[in-house]
């Protein structure tokens, strides 16, 4: 696995040294995590999970200077990020803020992060005074955006995708910062060989939702390469708990025995404690020009068996429409996996759990992935 190298303004590792690692290996890199299947047993005992940092994070956070603030906390994975960052800090015994930025509609949710020992600043970021108010912290996080919205929305969809980041890129010129992307941005790609868009694959985004996410990574991109600000962009798709994500949409579908859509007939899915530690492990890793990451699993998962295993699952009949479509949005996740070793839980864990989770009458959210959509029209 390579050896980070943290200081305030590098982290740039070769990437010539990435060795070729098919995505459907089983090997890994050396020191690679073991892989886990979590016990919870409620909706407290999932933050608590999803929020355990690993061995490798805690030396990251003991290696990195300054303190931390994460903008767009308020998100599905804000306060998963938020929560593993104060814990690893707090395990390696060094004092560094974590500071938590959004406009927290939810009261009970700023309580609890607080109540973690997170600091919470409650604001608007398309205010330009709020932006400039914040405290120039060594490392930064950048969460913010908008996905759904539909066409009555698309110029919030921009502005929130594009214009913010120019002015947090702008505020944070010294900082090092790791910005949220999306794997949307590379559009649809061959289902076979099934490796997926690399990183160095040229964008094709499909949908304005896409092209804005596209924007903000030139924004940042330019202010990286204006200020020499070392930046990662996390190309992500798709992060899922017990609560929200691509299998809970699917777990939904077949528990209530309704018609299955194959038309988007493969995607990625990586557990969001996985994703939470490398997003926060990238922070090592960022780089001017900035280095681009896929994040997400190591195999291309079928809807078919998926649904197919939930359907054993939960003793139920599952019905599906369509067949699949050659090309799907796929990422190919071989430079995480050398960077950060393979995903700690695995698809099956996941399935088991997610379906155990539902049979439980556990929690789950009102915001689906919608991932079946292919014209970018979200």
């Amino acid at each position: 696995m390579a050896t980070p190298n943290i200081t305030a303004r590098e982290g740039r590792s070769d990437p010539d040294r990435l060795q070729s690692l098919s995505p459907h290996s089983s090997e890994g890199p050396v020191n690679s995590p073991p892989l886990t299947r979590p016990t919870v047993e409620d909706a407290a005992g999932l933050v608590s999970s999803l929020s355990d940092p690993s061995e490798a994070l805690v030396k990251t956070m003991s290696q990195l200077e300054g303190d931390i603030i994460i903008l767009g906390a308020g998100g599905k994975i804000g306060p998963t990020l938020s929560r593993m960052a104060r814990r690893a800090i707090d395990v390696s015994g060094v004092k560094r803020r974590v500071i938590a930025v959004s406009r927290f509609s939810n009261d009970s949710e700023v309580a609890s992060l607080q109540s973690d020992g997170i600091e919470v600043l409650r604001g608007d970021l398309l205010d330009n005074d709020f932006v400039r108010s914040l405290p120039r912290v060594a490392s930064v996080l950048y969460l913010v955006g908008m996905k759904f919205g539909g066409p009555a929305a698309l110029a919030e969809t921009w502005t929130s995708n594009v214009y913010v980041a120019g002015d947090v890129a702008d505020h944070f010129r010294d900082s090092r910062i790791a910005a949220m992307s999306t794997g949307n941005v590379y559009g649809m790609v061959a289902v076979d060989p099934g490796t997926g868009a690399a990183e160095s694959d040229a964008p094709d985004p499909r949908g304005e939702y896409a092209m804005s996410a596209l924007g903000r990574e030139r924004v940042f991109q330019y202010f990286s390469q204006r200020y020499n600000t070392p930046l990662s962009i996390i190309r992500l798709n798709y992060a899922t708990e017990f609560r929200y994500g691509i299998l809970v949409d699917l777990a939904k579908q077949v528990y209530r025995g309704e018609t299955v859509s194959l038309d988007m007939g493969y995607f990625n899915v990586i557990w969001q404690r996985d994703a939470c530690d490398i997003i926060l492990r990238s922070l090592a890793f960022t780089a001017v020009p900035p280095r681009i990451i896929n994040v997400t699993g190591a195999e291309r998962v079928s809807c078919r068996q998926v649904c197919e295993q939930f359907g054993e699952l939960f003793g139920r009949k599952v019905h599906f429409d369509g067949m699949e479509s050659p090309t799907a949005l796929l990422s190919d996740a071989r430079q995480a996996i050398q960077l950060f070793g393979r995903p700690t839980v695995t698809l099956d864990a996941m399935l088991t759990m997610t379906a155990d989770w539902f049979n439980r009458g556990g929690e789950t959210w009102n915001k689906p992935t919608h991932f079946q959509v292919r014209d970018g029209k979200f």
